[in-house]
């Protein structure tokens, strides 16, 4: 019965990987078709092009996500799980989050000084969320790492 359950969710893990990735792809596609369309049509390039970049940065963080489904839980058998392991799951899914939060805070910074400097308030909390995400992380591996290595030295 837990060999039929691990095969079904795995296949719901991978129906949405499958999904994911090409609702990303559409993502992708769309942006540049906007850029595109938008020269072709007079309408500002550059907030045109920041908000094509938001969506493909989007875009890309969600296939880092699918990626994580497939590899976890689809290729792997989750019985074998250790520490080590799990912080380097948790290190992957941080990294993804700081990467693509980090490069909308940007782009936000980007689309803010083009319109308004009183708008740079959120994309600035954007950046510091970040790098207090990075720090946290740092934080994370450390106390982790030192956790394994005691329990080494113990068993």
């Amino acid at each position: 019965m837990k060999k039929l359950f691990n095969i079904i969710f795995a296949g719901v893990h991978l129906f949405a990987a499958i999904v994911l990735t090409l609702l990303s792809l559409i993502i992708m596609v769309w942006s540049i078709y906007e850029v595109i369309s938008g020269i072709n049509n007079g309408i500002a390039f550059i907030p045109s092009m920041l908000q094509s970049v938001a969506a493909i940065i989007i875009a890309s963080a969600i296939i880092d996500v699918a990626q994580y489904m497939m590899e976890e839980e689809v290729f792997k058998d989750k019985e074998l799980r250790d520490p080590k392991e799990a912080r380097r799951t948790i290190t992957k899914i941080i990294v993804i989050i700081t990467i693509a939060v980090s490069i909308e805070g940007l782009v936000f910074i980007f689309k803010a000084g083009t319109k308004d400097l009183t708008l740079l308030l959120y994309p600035a909390l954007i950046i510091m969320v970040s790098a207090f995400l990075i720090v946290a992380l740092g934080i994370y591996q450390k106390l982790s790492a030192t956790i394994e290595k005691t329990e080494k030295e113990n068993a």
